[in-house]
């Protein structure tokens, strides 16, 4: 098992950063903000770059083939 830090980019997440346990490219992570309003949804894909490393930028919401959407 390798641990990796990785960056949100955009959304409510901007700037975070965390680290995550063997990360694979390309999972859909959804954020779920339920404080004080109604709920918002927010969707970030993880990807890799060599001069960035590890990150998840804000996507779309992910299509139904990828109902493997991980909840943070």
């Amino acid at each position: 098992m390798t641990e990796e830090n990785v960056r949100f980019f955009g959304g409510p997440l901007d700037g975070r950063v965390q680290t995550l346990d063997d990360p694979v490219s390309g999972s859909v992570l959804r954020h779920v903000h339920l404080h004080e309003g109604p709920k918002i949804e927010t969707f970030y894909q993880l990807g890799f770059t060599t001069e960035t490393g590890w990150e998840y930028r804000l996507c779309g919401v992910p299509s139904p083939a990828n109902d493997e959407a991980r909840e943070h």
